[in-house]
């Protein structure tokens, strides 16, 4: 009687074990004044002068990655309108705009992997972005840590 038991603890044991495994494949999320953001959708969009546009969007929220080419490397934030972070949060009472650029914010946007074949971008971001709306209720700075965007598909702009 107790190996009948023991069989079958055994088999339901055996039978009960799940793999629930998820892919988020495409996926751009980072850490937004110490809370967790993840995009629903996101896109690139390769320039015809090199330069790559990733774009996120949520509901509400869009976050734009800005560089001057798919080359694996360090792009710096705060020192160029060619390379910018941009965060836009849209509310009942308008849209406000937390952006990089010209002596505005600071941070940078590692470029990882650009696969030519399949068309994709991956790579790490991290950035501190300055509300541009004076007049606006938002806060004057947003935070952004241990961004990832990883296999964002890639399209090219009509010429």
């Amino acid at each position: 009687m107790k190996n009948f038991v023991l069989c079958i603890v055994v088999l339901f044991s055996i039978l009960s074990c799940e793999e629930d495994v998820s892919f988020n494949n495409p996926s751009v999320q980072v850490t937004k004044n110490n809370v967790f953001w993840r995009a629903l959708d996101s896109k690139a969009t390769l320039g015809s002068n090199g330069s790559v546009v990733i774009e996120a969007y949520t509901g509400y929220d869009i976050l734009t990655l800005k560089t001057t080419s798919t080359t694996v490397q360090s792009y710096s934030l705060g020192n160029s309108n060619s390379k910018t972070a941009v965060f836009e949060i849209t509310e009942d009472t308008g849209k406000i705009t937390y952006t990089t650029g010209i002596t505005i914010g600071d941070g940078e946007i590692i470029i990882t992997d650009y696969d030519d074949v399949n068309k994709t971008i991956s790579g790490t971001f991290k950035f501190n972005a300055e509300n541009t709306d004076s007049n606006s209720a938002g806060e004057p700075v947003l935070n952004f840590q241990h961004g990832v965007f990883y296999k964002v598909p890639v399209e090219l702009t009509a010429p």
